[in-house]
Order: C-alpha cells, then sequence, then structure tokens
C-alpha cells in the first residue's frame, strides 16, 4: 500500500515536473517562489533575450559560468574547486551553473539541504535536455535577482542605470553580474572593494568570451 502510494506520487511528479518545464520552453516564468517570499515587493519586466544587451550575456558567462556552452548543466572542476576553497578558509563560493541557478530560481526556493539540491539536479536535467542554451539563458536574465525586490535584467538596468537592459556597456553589464551573488548587500552604481574589482575582471573577460566564442551557444 505504502510503496504503491509513494510510486503514485514519483509519477506524480515528474509527470508535473515534466509539464512545468516543457510549458516554461515556450512562455515567460510568471513567478518564482524567491519572488512571492520577498518581503521588499516584486518589481520585473520580461524581456526576450533579443531586448537584452549582448554584453550583459557575455559578463555572465565571463562570472558565472564559463562552459556554459559546452558542459551539460554541471560542471564538475567548478564544484570541486568551489569546494576546495570553501574548505581552505577562501571565499565562499560555489560551483554552480547558470543552468543549476535557472532551475533553482524558477522551479525551487532558495538555500541548502539534500532535497533542494538533489531535486535541483533533477530540473537542471529537464531544462539542458528539454530547453536550448538560448533559452536557458533567457530565463535566468529574467529570473535572476538583481537587487532589493528587483528580478531580472531590464528591472536590474533600469533600477541602477535609468536605461534600457538593450543598452548596457560593458561595465555597467558587468557591475551587475559582480553584484548577482548577494544583490541586497552590493553595491552596482558605486562599488567598492571586491565587487569593484571583480565588476573590472568581468568586464575584461568579455572580451575573452567574444574572442573565444563562449557565447556561441546562445546567438547560434
Amino acid at each position: 500500500m505504502i510503496l504503491r502510494l509513494l510510486a503514485k506520487l514519483v509519477i506524480g511528479f515528474i509527470g508535473i515536473s515534466l509539464l512545468l518545464v516543457i510549458l516554461y520552453r515556450f512562455v515567460p516564468v510568471p513567478v518564482t517562489a524567491t519572488m512571492l517570499m520577498d518581503r521588499n515587493g516584486i518589481t520585473k519586466d520580461w524581456e526576450p533575450l533579443s531586448s537584452i544587451d549582448r554584453n550583459l550575456v557575455s559578463a555572465v558567462i565571463a562570472g558565472e559560468d564559463g562552459k556554459f556552452c559546452s558542459h551539460n548543466g554541471f560542471d564538475r572542476e567548478a564544484i570541486e574547486n568551489a569546494i576546495q576553497r570553501n574548505m581552505e578558509g577562501g571565499r565562499i563560493r560555489g560551483g554552480s551553473t547558470v543552468s543549476q541557478q535557472t532551475a533553482k530560481n524558477v522551479f525551487l526556493w532558495q538555500g541548502g539541504g539534500y532535497l533542494r539540491k538533489g531535486l535541483e539536479a533533477w530540473f537542471t536535467f529537464l531544462i539542458e535536455n528539454l530547453w536550448t542554451k538560448r533559452r536557458i539563458m533567457e530565463v535566468y536574465l529574467n529570473v535572476a535577482e538583481t537587487g532589493i525586490g528587483t528580478y531580472g535584467a531590464e528591472a536590474g538596468a533600469q533600477r541602477y542605470y535609468r536605461k534600457s537592459a538593450a543598452r548596457l556597456s560593458r561595465m555597467e553589464a558587468a557591475r551587475i553580474v559582480a553584484a548577482l551573488p548577494l544583490p541586497k548587500q552590493r553595491s552596482v552604481v558605486n562599488p567598492t572593494g571586491f565587487t569593484r574589482r571583480y565588476g573590472n575582471t568581468i568586464a575584461a573577460r568579455i572580451g575573452v568570451v567574444r574572442r573565444d566564442g563562449l557565447d556561441a551557444c546562445v546567438y547560434e
């Protein structure tokens, strides 16, 4: 009896998750759990990737996931390096790819735990196989938290630069990405310390991303 119930629950979960992933392959994500739990409200404006400056896409790859176009959703080397760095007491950093972050942001909740990590892996597998890389990047740039109560590239660009995400300079895009891990704490407009240095590094790496075609899968 219990095994039969568990089997039904598992089958039901798989069916629902597949339906959601297929649905969001074509339609904008209306809201996420992170947005709903944000006490600061929600400011967002969904924009197709064609209306988001390529500088921001290149900056995300430069700062968040250099192997975005070549991995299958998981970057084992980055994960191992992050674990080693954290064990050595360096600046705490994760090894999540843009695909993993997208899966978490769209379908799950923030925070750790084995359950959420397991579900994140499942949804990452699904979007990598049912979406294109371009769609993954498009969704990521529309649901990522870019500031206090602010979600997505367009809302972030308007908040910090009073301009459309379609007209971001390399440095503007780099500073938005430099603040992405802690958007409520890191300043985008007048960054200092690590955020400023990291933004400068990302801006410089954008040229490498373009030169080596590391964002080619988004624009092919």
